[in-house]
């Protein structure tokens, strides 16, 4: 099972007028990664991984509009420091995957859209594209998994792909999530094509 550095201890409704008191960590190690939250000085390797990877991000832009525009190491480090700045105040707990072995940013998820009445978090993710189909998103995707459920408290995590996007589709299910429903003609891309959005989820 992944291993947080710093085990987030304290309930969360414990903190409900005051997100910024619940203890999240800001690290975890799985067998082949280290998750950790995104830092000053992190959007020059953010950057080339979206650079690598934009050709394929942009099939899927409709649910990933940042990756429209001319991608830039600027964006990328308002990126990296408008994520910290959330994760502090805990209205979103992004991750950078980083691998163990060898220091390379691999890939980023996280946790947002957080309600942590209930709790209830939705789980994003993507891969930089040499690193795709060997394992590593799904890897990070379980982590967050295991830190919402058992160190969160959550209650449900949900997840929303591209009905096109089988990749995406198949790291929900192999992660533990469940299928709940397709909701039909839900965006509309920028060449005005309809596109159709699964609901994953996973529930206590």
């Amino acid at each position: 099972p992944p291993r947080c550095r710093e085990r987030a201890r304290t309930p969360p409704q414990a903190h409900l007028s005051a997100p910024i008191l619940i203890n999240v960590p800001a690290e975890i190690e799985t067998p082949r990664l280290l998750l950790r939250c995104p830092r000053a000085g992190d959007g020059v390797v953010v950057h080339e991984a979206v650079v690598e990877s934009l050709q394929e991000l942009r099939v899927w832009r409709a649910s990933r509009p940042w990756a429209i525009p001319e991608p830039s190491v600027d964006a990328s480090e308002m990126f990296c420091r408008e994520s910290q700045a959330a994760f502090i105040r805990r209205t979103s707990l992004p991750y950078l995957a980083f691998e163990r072995s060898s220091g390379r940013f691999i890939a980023s998820t996280s946790l947002h859209r957080i309600h942590w009445e209930v709790p209830r978090f939705e789980l994003g993710f993507w891969c930089r594209s040499s690193a795709h189909r060997q394992g590593y998103t799904r890897e990070a995707a379980r982590a967050l998994l295991e830190l919402a459920f058992t160190g969160l408290a959550a209650r449900r995590v949900e997840a929303y792909t591209d009905e096109l996007n089988v990749a995406s589709r198949q790291l929900c299910v192999s992660a533990g999530m469940a299928l709940e429903g397709v909701l039909r003609h839900e965006r509309v891309d920028r060449a005005g094509t309809l596109r159709n959005t699964c609901v994953f989820a996973a529930v206590r």
